[in-house]
Parts: C-alpha cells; structure tokens; sequence
C-alpha cells in the first residue's frame, strides 16, 4: 500500500474502487451519480429494495417466492434467498430473519442470466454467466475489450460467486 500511495505502481481496482457495488450501497448509486457528477446515470441500476424502508420491506415481504434477498453484510453468495428456486419451508425461514432484522436485507428480481458453453467433467454444457466489463478511466472512460465473466459451474445455478461453486473465465472478444 505504501508503494501504491507513492504514486510508483497503479492498480487496476485499486482498493475501495468496490464500494458501489456493495449491496447496502448499490440503491444510491445513481443518486451519487447526480450530486457528484451532475448527471443521469446512462445504466439502469437493477431494481432493488431496501428493507429498511417501509414499502419495500411490504413489497418484499408480499413478493418473497419471486424474488433475490441477499444479507447487505454476506458475501460469495452467502445469506442469501432465491426465491423461485426456495421451498416454502425455506421461504418461511428466511421470512423470520427478515423480520428480526430488516435493515440487514436488499431484495432484487431474480435476474435472467445468460448462459455461455462452459467445459465441465460430462463435455461441454450451458451454464449461467455474469459479465464485469473492463473500463480504464483517464482523460475519457474507455471500455476496453475482455473482461472477467463469472460462471455458476452448478447446473441451474443462478449464483455466480467462486465461494459457490461458480468461478471465473476471461472471454475472448
């Protein structure tokens, strides 16, 4: 870290570069976006509820089969509700730890994620993909060609994180 302070090396997610895509954060993000750059943001945040507020924690509350919940301090995919993939045991369940602390939750629709051929142990078979682009930030933003893609190696798995199961691959463009 000293040496990145000095300015003799540059990192390319140089630490705390993360902290929109934190889950409590992630809700402010285009909010920060107009009062620090003064600008609409160009991409549509995912839906997404904050517990802590009385509509949406009804909203959740009501729509608990449909959605994702994810623990605001969990990570890797832990602490988590898919719902439509949840039995209602499981639904029921995890409805109680909302209740006992609802400032600990988001909830987002369960997204559609792409698939892509990925090699497993039976040859080659679809499975479910989130992409991070790369954008180097200077004068002008640049999304660069690659990127990293998140793959869910369990079959029919949505959730992409390592911790998971799932892993990482850097695709060819």
């Amino acid at each position: 870290m000293d040496v990145y302070r000095s300015g003799a090396v540059s990192i390319a997610s140089a630490p705390g570069a993360g902290v929109a895509d934190d889950k409590a954060i992630y809700i402010f993000v285009p909010e920060m976006i107009r009062f620090y750059l003064g600008e609409e943001p160009i991409l549509k945040n995912v839906d997404t509820w904050a517990l802590w507020r009385d509509d949406d924690y009804k909203y959740v509350m009501d729509n608990l089969a449909d959605l994702v919940v994810k623990e605001v301090h969990g990570s890797g995919g832990y602490g988590m509700l898919i719902g439509p993939k949840a039995t209602k045991a499981e639904i029921e369940d995890f409805a109680l730890r909302i209740r006992a602390n609802p400032s600990n939750y988001i909830a987002q629709p369960t997204l559609s994620l792409s698939t892509c051929p990925v090699f497993v142990d039976e040859g080659v078979a679809p499975r479910h993909v989130d992409l991070r682009p790369f954008c180097l930030c200077g004068d002008r933003v640049e999304l660069v060609p690659g990127g990293l893609t998140r793959v869910a190696m369990r079959e029919g798995s949505l959730v992409v994180n390592s911790s998971q199961g799932g892993a990482s691959r850097t695709p060819g463009f």
